[in-house]
């Protein structure tokens, strides 16, 4: 397959020739698909971002295993891949493997350098959240985890005196923004056996150490546009939880971060290489 210089996809690149690179950088053919686990983490590693299920241009997990759906017709877990849809759980739990709710509030599995991008965003979100702006029960919610540490749902509930609907709308909304991070974790029921529950933490309990990384949301968007290879334009305002301030997307351009090859879509001027 024919490769390009970060010069040439700048310059001369046509959205057929990127297509042909998306093809083969996003594994779209049966050729390319996902073998094993390890094949998905170093996937995960050179695009940087994955999606669970295919929804958009951005790289998916599930969409490069080229599998049968565990039950063919069905709707919702039923189109996850027959033997593979375990990877959905065994991925997050590999070294440099990072799953979280900024794609919307879907997942959005991260690499660390990814992570590192998006740390400043989060941080950001947790101050805010500290200082009332996403309501005073989020603020008491980010409050009592500090003071208590990473918390089981029922803890939460129990010391803060909410339904489980009010706490669920709550940290929904946090998780959007990575304000705080939930992960699931059995426990032992009453009856015998173990129950599955989810432990809630803030990010710099997640992620003790501010990452340094400047940038922001236009790095983050400019990884997003560089892990597809080259994606519809208009696309680019709904990949994650954060809107993109007007004019952005022009800015990159002209400061050449990206290019549009033909009208409708972008293209990073400097693509990730597929292995």
């Amino acid at each position: 397959m024919r490769r390009h210089t970060p010069s040439q996809v700048a310059a001369t690149a046509t959205l057929a020739s990127l297509f042909e690179q998306r093809t083969d950088a996003c594994r779209l053919t049966p050729d390319r698909a996902l073998d094993t686990l390890e094949d998905a983490q170093a996937f995960l590693a050179e695009r940087g971002m994955l999606t669970l299920t295919p929804d958009c241009a951005l790289p998916s997990l599930f969409a490069a295993c080229h599998e049968e759906p565990y039950q063919p017709g069905g709707h919702g877990f039923a189109t996850w891949p027959k033997t593979k849809w375990p990877w959905a759980f065994a991925l997050v739990e590999r070294t440099g493997v990072h799953a979280l709710k900024l794609h919307r509030g879907k997942r959005l599995f991260l690499s660390d350098a990814t992570v590192a991008v998006v740390d400043p965003l989060c941080r950001a979100e947790l101050e805010k959240t500290s200082r009332g702006e996403h309501g005073a029960a989020a603020q008491g919610l980010v409050d009592f985890l500090a003071a208590a540490g990473p918390s089981r749902l029922e803890d939460v509930m129990r010391e803060l005196g909410l339904a489980t609907t009010a706490l669920r709308a709550m940290r929904e909304g946090l998780e959007r923004v990575g304000a705080i991070i939930s992960r699931p974790m059995a426990v032992e029921a009453v009856t015998g056996g173990e129950r599955e529950t989810s432990e809630l933490a803030r990010w710099d309990q997640h992620y003790p150490t501010a990452s340094g990384v400047s940038g922001g949301l236009a790095e983050l968007a400019v990884g997003g546009v560089r892990a597809a290879v080259v994606a519809p334009e208009e696309e680019l305002a709904r990949w994650f939880s954060w809107p993109l301030p007007r004019g952005l997307v022009e800015e990159l351009i002209e400061g050449g971060k990206l290019c549009r090859p033909q009208e409708g879509w972008i293209a990073a001027t400097s693509p990730i290489q597929a292995r």
